[in-house]
């Protein structure tokens, strides 16, 4: 007999990661401020009643932008036992249960955020964090509230990912800085998205495989589309516009 259960969409997140390139390989590595639009049937403030006694969060959430395998959670995708995670070069090859990669039986991603304010819009009510690594529009499966006590293991062993990834200095042509300050003076760009972008730059968004300092790379934030090179210690913002 078949026990499964369909497990409903609570809401979507809407944050300034429009593409899966540059999205920080884990929470919190950046602050940039994001919000869940809860869904019509759990835009219910009563819902959030004493969410403001917690720092922060941990979400729950779908991968929905894989190409493969199958990222229904109403379909069984092809189980994959091996994955070469990004933090090992992309070559290694390890068990899919000792990664967190996107490639799962269950297409499901959990997240630890810091917590910001819930407000009611109209009808919907978003839930405003900072420190996801998700895309915009990942669908939320639910919200549960950290536990310092129990869900902070100071003691814990990370495996190969044990230490921080190394941030690069940012650094912008003259002509990407020019356009930097017309967009900052007409109000179209704001300084904390500014901010924001050169944190995830910072971690050099390229693919651990590649290294290639002559390459011009492409990512979209917010509503920017940036293009940069990277160093062995520097990230240099080549052209940004707006799109």
């Amino acid at each position: 007999m078949n026990n499964s259960v369909v497990m409903p969409i609570i809401g979507h997140m809407r944050s300034p990661y429009r593409e899966k390139f540059g999205i920080p390989r884990q929470p919190n590595l950046v602050q940039v401020e994001s919000f869940i639009e809860m869904t019509d049937t759990y835009s219910d403030l009563l819902a959030f009643e004493g969410i403001e006694d917690f720092s922060h969060l941990w979400l729950l959430w779908q991968f929905h932008d894989n190409k493969k395998p199958d990222n229904s959670l109403n379909q069984m995708p092809k189980f994959r036992a091996q994955v070469r995670p990004p933090r090992l070069g992309g070559n290694q090859k390890i068990g899919v249960f000792a990664t967190r990669s996107m490639y799962r039986p269950s297409p499901i991603g959990l997240s630890v955020v810091r917590f910001l304010r819930v407000e009611k819009h109209g009808k919907t009510v978003r839930l405003y964090v900072t420190g996801s690594d998700l895309l915009d529009g990942t669908p939320i499966l639910d919200i549960k509230p950290y536990i310092q006590y129990s869900d902070a293991v100071t003691e814990a062993v990370s495996g190969y990912a044990q230490e921080q990834p190394q941030r690069k200095t940012v650094v912008w042509t003259q002509s990407a800085q020019q356009y930097q300050q017309q967009l900052l003076k007409q109000g179209i760009l704001h300084k904390k998205i500014l901010d924001e972008l050169e944190q995830v730059l910072s971690l050099d968004p390229r693919p651990a495989y590649q290294n290639d300092a002559e390459r011009l790379y492409g990512m979209r934030f917010a509503m920017l589309n940036v293009r940069f090179t990277v160093g062995e210690q520097e990230v240099t913002v080549v052209a940004i516009e707006q799109g």
